[in-house]
């Protein structure tokens, strides 16, 4: 257990409230974090950075555990055997990894990481936040693991380019941004992502929808129709959108176009493409729309762009509308009828000089489904509806709801009573993709 994490155990789990040092800890915690810096420092000038570098990640790390050990010996430090082996990892943590939060990403319940300083550091567990002992030890050391994430993937932060977004290893999305920008301090926001992808029977299990909603999705993907996820923040939208591109037969050619890649599709023939944010100089810059562009060039199956949230609107409707079918997106919003209004927003921000009405004709003509998703009081994301465009009533766009979540109340446990209602009426596209499936 590292040291920040230590006194997390006497209230019997993670998450609780943190609890106050008392000054004797306060200075002996004062004290480790003193030893650490002086035994990384010893370490850095006895390591043969090139021999290391050459090991594997596994053997490295052992290898330098084993060193920091002799320094110990050598310096015959004044701590427990406990202190000692805490020291430790941190140091290898500080060396190989991402210092304190090491022990955070490599705890697997945990959904996200927020730093909003060098002395507080939140995560969320099951949909809820709370605060954790981890610390830096100040913002150097913050900026200094900042800058190692940054770096990984060839971008960038400094005074001129305050904000970045990088992913890290395993695909888990980093937000960073720095003074003088953030008043307090640098912050960094970590959105983690399963190694093993979410599966429809997780969701099922979650109770964040029903095995024959998930039937229904499953027919909608193999049937080609254009789909689009609507939702707020941290609501799961990404998630959702790896689970319906699992549904994607194998033998299909998918392109998907992201700010940060994230997206973990688990076919064969997948092509990924990131946007390039402009160099010092302000030249260089890819954007999702230029993507999108290239993309069909690029003779793909499906195109599957992340979140759509700019001038690329215009492009991905023009691509559905001629004959690239069974495109999926993500949107931010609070409603399937928010939704439309926020795509016809982005579009006339493209300049295309459309009129409103033929805007709206294009998106109507555009999308199937419109899935609306959102996390729910008890942490739980759940589809709230499932709306399928049938057409235009003038200049409206007409939607009629598959399903809803009907929500009833909360149990004494704070978790949401409710269920999912299909509505009668019989879905339209329900005919044709079961004839599509049928040819395929």
């Amino acid at each position: 257990m590292a040291l920040s994490d230590r006194l997390r155990k006497r209230r019997g789990e993670d998450g609780l409230p943190e609890e106050k040092f008392s000054p004797h800890e306060a200075k002996r915690q004062e004290y480790l974090q003193e030893v650490k810096i002086k035994m990384h420092r010893s370490l850095i000038d006895r390591l043969d950075l090139d021999a290391l570098m050459s090991l594997d990640p596994k053997e490295a790390r052992k290898q330098v555990s084993s060193l920091v050990r002799v320094l110990f010996d050598e310096e015959k430090v004044a701590v427990t055997s406990r202190e000692r082996d805490d020291v430790i990892q941190e140091v290898v943590d500080e060396t190989f990894g991402l210092g304190p939060l090491e022990p955070l990403l490599a705890d697997g319940t945990i959904d996200e990481i927020l730093v909003n300083n060098a002395h507080q550091v939140y995560v969320e567990r099951f949909g809820k936040l709370s605060v954790t002992n981890t610390r830096f030890k100040d913002d150097d050391h913050l900026r200094h693991v900042i800058n190692r994430i940054v770096a990984r993937i060839g971008r960038r932060i400094d005074e001129s380019s305050p904000m970045v977004d990088a992913r890290l290893a395993d695909g888990s999305r980093v937000n960073a941004i720095i003074p003088p920008l953030a008043i307090d301090g640098p912050v960094v926001s970590i959105r983690r992502f399963r190694r093993i992808p979410f599966r429809p029977e997780d969701l099922v299990a979650r109770k964040s929808t029903t095995l024959e909603i998930v039937k229904l999705l499953d027919m909608a993907v193999k049937s080609k129709l254009n789909i689009l996820i609507s939702g707020g923040t941290g609501s799961g939208k990404t998630t959702l959108l790896n689970i319906l591109s699992s549904f994607i037969p194998s033998d299909e050619r998918i392109i998907t176009i992201e700010d940060a890649a994230e997206l973990q599709l688990q076919q064969g023939h997948v092509v990924r493409l990131e946007t390039r944010p402009p160099n010092i100089e302000g030249k260089g810059e890819i954007t999702q729309r230029d993507l999108v562009r290239n993309s069909l060039r690029m003779r793909p199956d499906r195109i599957i762009v992340g979140e759509v949230r700019g001038q690329e609107a215009l492009d991905m409707l023009q691509a559905m509308n001629t004959g690239h079918e069974g495109s999926i997106t993500t949107i931010h919003s609070n409603s399937a009828r928010d939704a439309i209004s926020r795509l016809e927003t982005m579009v006339l921000m493209a300049n295309s000089n459309l009129t409103s009405h033929a805007i709206t004709r294009q998106i109507g003509a555009a999308f199937h489904l419109i899935i609306q998703i959102a996390r729910y009081p008890d942490g739980v994301r759940r589809m709230e509806s499932l709306s399928e465009v049938t057409g235009m009533e003038g200049n409206v766009i007409s939607l009629q709801d598959v399903f809803s979540f009907e929500q009833k109340g909360l149990d004494s446990d704070g978790k949401v009573i409710g269920e999912f209602k299909f509505h009668n009426i019989r879905p339209k596209f329900l005919d044709s993709a079961i004839k599509k499936i049928r040819m395929s």
